[in-house]
């Protein structure tokens, strides 16, 4: 296993504590490598991922995460910067007690560093050795702008990596829907959107992240109805179903 023994021992703890994940859809999974695009379920996209997700695989995080001096200032922008500022300081206080752990955790487990820099290039030459060695990369790219009750709007450049991977091998890549439901315990995979190496790459960024959300949103609407956990680390009273407001309050009230 990869892995310090710190790391061995951490994993263990969170696999012994954190709900079983079973994985619906692998017949959905190429036989070649793919991409796995998924919600990002705050931390439960990650660790399911790494806990459950079947086979090879290499899980995209970002950089900073990895990176004793940038830990705390980015965690705290990223997970906390919009909590009250009565409580702001409590949370400041709590990205800097994390550095330790996550600079264990983030280097040992199966990920790959992303930066939003020239470093980028780092990111997809790592991808693209996984890939080839049989790995499934998987990707969670929901950034601040909310699309629909079920997903954030996806950053587009992680698209990229299939230009970069037809480049080098003439194989276009696969992108996999992933909807993870911590409610219900399940990760579901969707069917394949294939990259089209002859079009456009603008127009590649922003059809297949389409495809992915609408796809993603269309799995969690097919299931019961049920909590759905948001991008964003909000209170949990504000999460919201998967189902639209009117189709939820039907279900309530039995019309």
């Amino acid at each position: 296993m990869k892995g310090t023994a710190v790391y061995r021992l951490i994993r263990g703890i969170v696999k012994a504590v954190y709900p079983k994940m079973e994985v619906v859809g692998t017949e959905n999974l190429p036989d070649e490598p793919c991409v796995v695009v998924g919600n990002h379920t705050q931390m439960n996209g990650p660790i399911a991922a790494e806990l459950y997700f079947p086979g090879e695989r290499a899980i995209w995080c970002a950089g900073q995460m990895m990176n004793w001096d940038e830990v705390a200032d980015y965690a705290f922008e990223d997970f906390w910067s919009f909590k009250p500022k009565r409580v702001q300081w409590f949370y400041r206080m709590v990205s800097k007690l994390i550095v330790p752990l996550s600079v264990c955790v983030f280097n040992n487990a199966h990920t790959i560093p992303v930066y939003r820099d020239t470093r980028i290039i780092s990111t997809f030459r790592l991808s693209i050795a996984r890939l080839k060695e049989g790995a499934n990369i998987i990707i969670y790219p929901e950034h601040n702008q909310k699309r629909n009750n079920i997903v954030y709007d996806f950053q587009d450049k992680f698209i990229d990596l299939a230009r970069f991977y037809y480049k080098q091998t003439g194989v276009e890549l696969s992108f996999v829907p992933m909807y993870i439901a911590p409610a219900l315990k399940k990760m579901y995979l969707g069917t394949p959107i294939r990259f089209h190496a002859d079009a456009p790459i603008g127009e590649e960024r922003r059809r297949i992240c389409d495809e992915l959300m609408d796809s993603i949103a269309r799995i969690a609407c097919s299931l019961p109805l049920h909590t759905v956990v948001p991008y964003r680390n909000i209170g949990r009273r504000n999460y919201p179903k998967n189902l639209p407001f009117e189709v939820y309050d039907n279900e309530k009230t039995g019309g």
